[in-house]
């Protein structure tokens, strides 16, 4: 189990302890499962792309949307080509980690997250980085809510 790092959301420390929790030979098969896990886009995102942005530091066509939800929670939407599984699970763990959190948790969840996962190994650098640019991008989407 990796240490709790308070600023980590418990939905999100979870998702960073199941790979801690596995051999690091098996965490891409761990990202692949998230990737079969990514939600669809709701109609009224699916229908209409401009909504959404692109984040192309990501080598794959990933696009995000964030939308203030019930409350204080706040609603994350990704959408991910299924041939670009990496990028797919990616957007899953954000997905499941983040979506129906505060403003004030998403914001405070530390840039270097992606690095917790322990696949510096198992993907390149430049995939690292466009989960890194992900989660920059969702912070920024929180912080333009208002």
């Amino acid at each position: 189990m990796s240490e709790q790092n308070p600023s980590i959301p418990a939905s999100l420390q979870s998702i960073v302890d199941d790979f801690q929790g596995v051999a690091e030979s098996e965490r891409l098969e761990l990202l692949l499962e998230f990737s079969e896990e990514l939600p669809e886009l709701p109609e009224r995102l699916a229908d209409h792309p401009e909504l959404l942005e692109q984040v192309v530091e990501c080598q794959s066509p990933v696009f995000l949307t964030v939308e203030a939800g019930e409350g204080q929670a706040v609603r994350l939407f990704f959408s991910a080509p299924p041939e670009a599984p990496t990028t797919r699970g990616f957007a899953s763990i954000l997905a499941q980690g983040l979506d129906g959190l505060t403003r004030a948790e998403i914001a405070g969840v530390p840039d270097d997250m992606p690095h917790l996962l322990g696949l510096d190994r198992a993907i390149t650098p430049l995939r690292l980085r466009g989960m890194t640019a992900m989660l920059g991008r969702i912070k920024r989407g929180v912080s333009e809510l208002g």
